[in-house]
């Protein structure tokens, strides 16, 4: 959220809306969602409250998975959020730079919050209590990083009901003209100098949906990830990226300075530049340890294991609950270590029996071939064969005599 209105009294108004690119015309909007005692309750904190309720529901259900319990997630909310408020605040307040008083710096009910300040100040907190925990802080940011995506998409309708965080005017040769949304408010007035009605980029809009393709992507590529970190890197890499080129469009973009450098590009291109390398080296390297033996099944590493940060693990390190497990594999199959990538399944269906040919290996030896149903069959044959064999023998014998 950027500056949004120089007058705090202007925070309570309309805007005119439509997106005739869409079929949809003029409607009005009131940023405040309801009052409560005389207070006004804005659609924006609403929103922003929302998203972080869904974080953390999501956050949970991933640290589940891992080990991590929900009274941990909770820990790491309370100190999380108030001071991610604070760094987006400050991360404002540094680059705007217009205030004369330090009541102006606080009053965030006025407007002007930054989402990379808070991003950082919360991975700071979060990285603080995690060692703390003693819990590994990258299997964290794994779980939390999607969840900041989703309440990023969220949030950014905060914007909307706002009449905020909208581009500059969308010309007809644009291929994004189809989705221009006119917009008239206080804010469009002080921008462009006119009170009529303007036609300019949704990029608040821009923005939600970008992190929803990545945060439905991410959660896909969750059960593929190879190391701790990975999730984390993704998300920076794909925020970054979409936000260096979105923030081009925005008409309310904090500067560096009195430079025309746009921060937030700036941060994003910065983002995509130093991660994407990171995540090819990251790759190379797993998969040169894993085929090494370095890495032992049960064993997922982290991002700093990977640059050879911490004592190597192998399989005599391993725990307590995968001894347990490997051991019920062991006896359920007759003693014999089988991993499952020993199982290969032949798709030849016997049509009479229905039954699969399932070959076993064990170092790389075929130690069994036959379906059940064919051992039966088999075993039977070779008894009607020995038998056979018998009485011939017999007869041959007789003649001879």
């Amino acid at each position: 959220m950027s500056h949004m209105f120089a007058v705090p009294s202007t925070l309570y108004e309309e805007s005119w809306v439509s997106f005739p690119g869409l079929g949809i015309g003029d409607f009005s909007l009131n940023n405040v969602a309801f009052t409560i005692f005389g207070h006004d309750v804005m659609w924006y904190g609403v929103l922003i409250c929302l998203g972080i309720i869904l974080a953390v529901v999501y956050v949970g259900y991933r640290a589940s998975k891992v080990g991590i319990r929900f009274d941990d997630i909770l820990d790491y909310t309370l100190f999380a959020v108030p001071l991610s408020i604070v760094g987006a605040r400050l991360y404002y307040v540094i680059f705007y730079g217009n205030y004369t008083s330090f009541l102006d710096m606080i009053a965030i009910w006025n407007g002007g919050l930054a989402i990379y300040g808070g991003i950082i100040f919360g991975a700071l907190t979060v990285l603080v209590v995690a060692k703390v925990k003693k819990q590994n802080f990258f299997k964290l940011f794994d779980c939390i990083a999607p969840a900041v995506m989703m309440a990023q998409a969220i949030g950014r309708w905060g914007n909307f009901m706002n009449g905020e965080a909208f581009g500059g005017i969308v010309s007809e040769s644009s291929p994004l003209y189809f989705m221009r949304m006119g917009l008239r408010n206080s804010i469009t007035a002080e921008t462009f100098g006119v009170s009529n009605m303007v036609y300019v980029h949704p990029t608040f809009f821009y923005e939600s949906l970008w992190n929803v393709i990545g945060f439905v992507l991410i959660n896909l590529f969750y059960k593929k990830k190879k190391y701790h970190g990975q999730i984390l890197l993704a998300y920076l890499g794909w925020y970054g990226f979409g936000r260096t080129f979105i923030e081009m469009l925005r008409t309310d973009s904090l500067y560096i300075g009195s430079s025309s450098i746009r921060v937030s590009s700036l941060v994003g291109a910065i983002c995509v530049v130093i991660i994407v390398p990171l995540l090819i080296i990251l790759n190379l390297e797993f998969n040169k340890r894993k085929e090494r033996g370095e890495i032992p099944e049960w064993f997922v590493p982290d991002i700093l294991y990977l640059f050879g940060v911490g004592a190597r693990v192998t399989n005599e390190n391993t725990p307590n609950e995968e001894k347990a497990a490997q051991k019920d594999e062991k006896e359920e199959f007759g003693g014999e270590n089988i991993k499952a990538t020993d199982i290969d399944f032949d798709d030849n269906v016997n049509s009479d029996t229905n039954d699969y040919d399932v070959k076993v290996l064990i170092d790389k030896d075929i130690v069994q071939s036959i379906a059940p149903a064919q051992k039966e069959e088999s075993e039977e044959d070779s008894r009607e064969d020995t038998e056979d064999n018998s009485e011939e023998e017999t007869k041959e014998d007789e003649h001879n005599n």
